[in-house]
């Protein structure tokens, strides 16, 4: 049996990590949440003693923790390395009660699934971190008390099967209030007037007036004054600017963009970036930080540098702009940015290639572009 047992929560996970550490590690996955609210009776919050919660263990895993028992009874040293957020806290000390772990056990964060991430990982192993627990019960007893008071609610009096939450009740109503102001919205027209006009060399130049008309009948009257007029380029100004790239993803942009570039749906997107996180492919994926780590930003450096040119790279740090973003996360980059494309499936490769392409840019030097206004006389 091994000295050391590694408990993770994704068996996709378990089996990269377990490739990386050798014969003295064994790497067993818990299967996400081990420990749940229980789903009858009400029971499962004291209200009155400052709303403590009582857990249970889930039906589906009796197994899965019976056979974690018996493994951590063998093990010298049992690390629990779950995911580096709130959920990934709250599955660890889950799993320290259920297996009557001591409270000293040892917990192990990293970023991304690579061999020398797990191995630096091991040499820092904390305690687990209980204001993470904490923030993630009230959510769990959030949801709780209010999707299970207010969903009967809306069966009897609007619709059976509807349901209330912390969350999506809120988002509901922003969409409801929205839809409102759309609706009593008074639109009000503007009319503007775009020339086309035909250059020698087949070329078109497209000139907008610089003013709009309120009423259509003052555009026509314009338009009808310009019939047969002579026109002339008055003056031209060409003036030399910069466009900065966008900085690395973090969760919600890789969604937006995603959606906006691939046609992928938020559930497909998250999905893909799972199955590149846990392959080693890509850093975590649900952060809600712009940073790099110096590691990253000197790699990219390396990589630009080497396929495109010296005078193509400069180094930048973005700074959150979310006051509740955890500044120790990094933004979704790459692992390696040497590796340009991956193999996988389809889908798997075109979101590689947007994350590797977004975080790369955010290391390059600004686009020089030139912007030529040109005024015309008649």
């Amino acid at each position: 049996m091994a000295k050391n047992l590694v408990i993770v929560e994704s068996p996709a996970k378990a089996k990269t990590i377990e490739g990386y550490l050798g014969k003295d590690f064994v790497v067993k996955s818990s299967f996400g949440h081990v420990r749940d609210l229980p789903i009858k009776g009400d029971k499962a919050i004291d209200i009155a003693n400052d709303f403590a919660p009582t857990y249970v263990v889930s039906a589906d895993k009796t197994k899965v923790i019976s056979e974690l028992k018996s493994l951590a009874k063998s093990s010298e040293e049992v690390w629990l390395a779950t995911d580096d957020d709130r959920e990934g806290e709250a599955i660890s000390w889950h799993l320290k009660e259920a297996l009557g772990l001591k409270d000293n056990a040892k917990r192990i964060v990293f970023r991304e699934i690579t061999k020398p991430a797990i191995l630096q990982a091991i040499t820092q192993p904390r305690t687990i971190d209980m204001d993470l627990v904490n923030a993630q019960q009230a959510r769990r007893i959030m949801d709780r008390l209010i999707g299970f008071e207010l969903s009967p609610v809306l069966w009897s009096k609007v619709q059976k099967g509807l349901s209330a939450g912390r969350v999506q009740s809120v988002a509901v109503r922003l969409i409801v209030e929205r839809e409102r102001e759309i609706e009593n919205h008074e639109a009000v027209a503007t009319f503007k007037v775009v020339a086309h006009f035909d250059l020698p060399g087949k070329k078109v130049l497209k000139a907008e007036l610089s003013k709009a008309f309120a009423k259509e009948n003052d555009a026509l009257d314009f338009l009808k004054k310009c019939v047969g007029a002579a026109f002339s380029i008055k003056s031209l100004e060409t003036k030399p600017a910069k466009k900065s790239p966008a900085p690395p993803f973090t969760t919600s942009t890789l969604q937006q963009e995603a959606s906006r570039k691939l046609g992928f749906a938020v559930a497909t997107t998250m999905s893909v970036a799972q199955k590149l996180y846990e392959s080693g492919r890509i850093t975590y994926m649900r952060t809600d930080s712009t940073m790099l780590s110096q590691e990253a930003r000197d790699k990219a450096k390396a990589e630009i540098e080497s396929a495109y040119g010296a005078k193509f790279h400069h180094s930048r740090q973005f700074k959150t702009k979310s006051e509740s973003a955890q500044e120790a996360h990094e933004a979704i980059r790459p692992t390696d940015f040497a590796n340009h494309s991956i193999t996988g499936d389809a889908r798997e490769k075109r979101l590689y290639e947007l994350i590797w392409k977004r975080a790369i840019a955010s290391q390059m030097a600004d686009a020089l572009i030139e912007r030529t206004t040109a005024l015309i006389d008649i």
